[in-house]
């Protein structure tokens, strides 16, 4: 069996556009939010109306997903889930503002950490990166990655040139370790 210091160098073997350094990590869908402190019966009843959300928001009836996105928020206020989902309807309407508004409050409720706060960073991160704000993405992309997140892991690495370098430089003698004949002939 492998350690877990032997999985993350395979993983950077295997992996070159990953950063350096990265240890193998929970994925996103293992976070877990720490609902605990809410009413069971009304955390039910939020759950109810996201999902519902969710559902509207993908036949594309967005003022109805809004509307139960709101319901759920005005329910259970200090829950950073519902925030997220509201951003996410936000940003298809357009409402970009409204959108980085929920993402800051539900990175504020969630601490930054959990599922929710894990999405809040990587959807932050994707408005901060459409505005052409790259360092704020960063940050959030390089939080979000800590989480666990690949895809926020993939986004670091391209708003780093250093660690995209590095990283091309190291699939090339990989490359070449795997391809002698290949590195040969090219060099002739």
């Amino acid at each position: 069996m492998a350690t877990a210091n032997d999985k993350a160098v395979l993983e950077a073997i295997f992996s070159p556009a990953s950063p350096f350094g990265d240890l193998p990590c929970l994925d996103e869908e293992e976070l877990k939010d720490d609902d605990g402190c809410f009413d069971a019966e009304l955390l039910a009843q939020v759950r109810g109306l996201e999902r519902q959300g969710v559902s509207a928001a993908e036949r594309g009836d967005l003022r109805a997903a809004l509307e139960l996105f709101d319901q759920a928020i005005a329910l259970l206020p200090l829950r950073a889930s519902a925030y997220n989902n509201r951003a996410q309807a936000r940003r298809i309407q357009g409402d970009t503002a409204g959108a980085r508004e929920d993402l800051d409050r539900a990175v504020s409720l969630s601490g930054a950490a959990g599922r929710a706060g894990c999405q809040a960073l990587v959807q932050r991160g994707l408005l901060h990166r459409l505005a052409g704000r790259d360092e704020e993405a960063a940050e959030d992309f390089q939080r979000a990655a800590a989480l666990g997140s690949p895809f926020a892991r993939q986004q670091a690495v391209l708003l780093n040139p250093y660690a995209a370098l590095c990283n091309r430089m190291l699939a090339q003698v990989i490359h070449k370790l795997r391809n002698p004949d290949a590195a040969e002939t090219q060099a002739v």
